[in-house]
């Protein structure tokens, strides 16, 4: 009898940008740092802005291979 069961796990947690930003986040509301909240929060945009580069790129190449079948 063959067992055809997979194994799949799924990592759940902040990653590095969320623990980035609950760190600022601890350290402003403690007074350790004197930044602006806009930059407090600023890790939470490297996501979106990784993914709005990778939209853009994509788009541009396809693009390219339509302007230059």
């Amino acid at each position: 009898m063959s067992d055809n069961n997979k194994n799949v796990s799924i990592q759940v947690g902040p990653g590095f940008c969320g623990t980035l930003t609950i760190v600022f986040i601890v350290l402003k509301l403690t007074n350790y740092i004197d930044w602006s909240w806009l930059w407090v929060l600023c890790p939470l945009w490297l996501g979106a802005a990784v993914f709005l580069a990778l939209v853009a790129v994509v788009f541009l190449v396809l693009l390219l291979v339509e302007v230059f079948k």
